[in-house]
C-alpha cells in the first residue's frame, strides 16, 4: 500500500512538471515527448494495480515509468515553435505510442509466460505473472487502443502537415503507415484465425520497433543531425 501510494504521488508531480513543459513553450522538446510515455506508463501501471492479478505487469509498468521521466529536462527550451495543429498530431503520436509501450511491456510478460509454462518452470516467481489468457486479452485490448489512436494520429499528420518533403518526414509517414498495418494484421488475425502465443507476441514486437524508428529515429535525425523541428 505504501508503494502504491508514493508511486502515486510521483506520478501527480510528474504530470504536474510535464504538463508546464507540454503547454508553456511553443516548441515541443524530445525529452518532454519520452517523459510524456513514462507519464503514460506510470498511470496506466497504477489503474493495473487495482487488480491483484495485474500488480506483476503493474511493476513491470511502473519501473521503465520512473526512468522515463527522468529522461525529461524539464524547463528545457524546445527545439522551435510549433503550431497548435502540428503539437496536437504530436500530442497524439506520442499517445499512441505510450500505449503501445504498454503493450510491448504486456508482450514480453506474455512470451516469458508461455516460455516458463511450456518448460514447467515452477516457483515463487509465477506469482508475479497472471494468468496467460489475462495477459493475452489484455495485450490484444491495448492493441486495438493503440491502433485507434495511432490511426488518428496518421490522419491527423496528413491533414495537419503541409509538405511532408519539405520536412523531410515522407520515412516517418512511411514506417508509421506499416507499423499501422501490422497492428491491423495482429488485430485481425486474432479476430478471424485466433492468433495467439509467441507467433502473436513476435508480430507485435515488430510493429513496436517499426514505430520506434518512424518516431524516435525521425526525431534523432532532425534535432540532432539536422538541426530541425516540425512545423
Amino acid at each position: 500500500m505504501a508503494a502504491f501510494f508514493l508511486a502515486g504521488i510521483a506520478v501527480v508531480i510528474h504530470g504536474r512538471l510535464l504538463f508546464g513543459e507540454l503547454f508553456a513553450s511553443g516548441g515541443l522538446a524530445l525529452s518532454a515527448a519520452i517523459s510524456l510515455i513514462g507519464l503514460q506508463l506510470g498511470v496506466i501501471g497504477l489503474l493495473a494495480a487495482f487488480n491483484a492479478a495485474l500488480r506483476g505487469v503493474s511493476a513491470g509498468l511502473l519501473a521503465p515509468a520512473a526512468i522515463l521521466a527522468l529522461a525529461a529536462n524539464h524547463g528545457a527550451e524546445a527545439n522551435g515553435e510549433l503550431s497548435v495543429q502540428i503539437k496536437i498530431h504530436v500530442l497524439t503520436s506520442m499517445f499512441a505510442y505510450g500505449l503501445l509501450t504498454v503493450g510491448a511491456i504486456v508482450a514480453i510478460y506474455a512470451l516469458i509466460q508461455d516460455r516458463r509454462l511450456r518448460s514447467a518452470t515452477l516457483s515463487p516467481v509465477n506469482q508475479l505473472f497472471a494468468p496467460l489468457e489475462t495477459t493475452e486479452k489484455l495485450l490484444f485490448a491495448v492493441t486495438a487502443a493503440g491502433f485507434t489512436v495511432l490511426l488518428l494520429s496518421v490522419i491527423s499528420g496528413a491533414t495537419f502537415v503541409e509538405d511532408l518533403f519539405a520536412q523531410h518526414l515522407v520515412h516517418k509517414t512511411a514506417l508509421s503507415l506499416i507499423a499501422l498495418a501490422i497492428f491491423g494484421l495482429l488485430l485481425v488475425g486474432r479476430q478471424f484465425a485466433g492468433w495467439r502465443g509467441s507467433r502473436a507476441v513476435y508480430l507485435y514486437l515488430a510493429g513496436f520497433l517499426v514505430l520506434i524508428l518512424a518516431y524516435f529515429g525521425s526525431r534523432f535525425i532532425l534535432e540532432n543531425l539536422l538541426g530541425r523541428t516540425w512545423g
